[in-house]
């Protein structure tokens, strides 16, 4: 299993418009063969900072992710500039969930 770990800082006048097209990035990638997880969560005191968690199956079920139509639309947007910072890690999962 692989696993995807980000952290983003958006734009306080934008958080709507991420939330619209990350949700929407998140539905669909929980439809693809490969992926175990994939969630939105959000700072409970920062209205603006959130965290997204993605498990695939391995790291071609990942790399399958990138290519989809919908990450392009995320990549698309996020390019506008909404997120401010961005922090990630990605790689083998070494104690998975029971």
């Amino acid at each position: 299993m692989v696993a995807i770990i980000v952290i983003l800082e958006i734009d306080p006048e934008r958080v709507d418009e991420f939330l619209e097209v990350i949700t929407a990035n998140a539905e669909a990638s929980r439809n693809e063969p490969g992926c175990l997880r994939f969630e939105v969560s959000k700072q409970a005191d920062q209205d603006n900072l959130f965290a997204l968690s993605e498990a695939y199956v391995d790291h071609d079920a990942m790399i399958a992710h990138t290519q989809t139509p919908h990450f392009a639309q995320w990549r698309e947007k996020a390019a506008t500039g909404f997120v401010l910072k961005r922090w990630a890690v990605k790689g083998p999962v070494f104690s998975p969930a029971k």
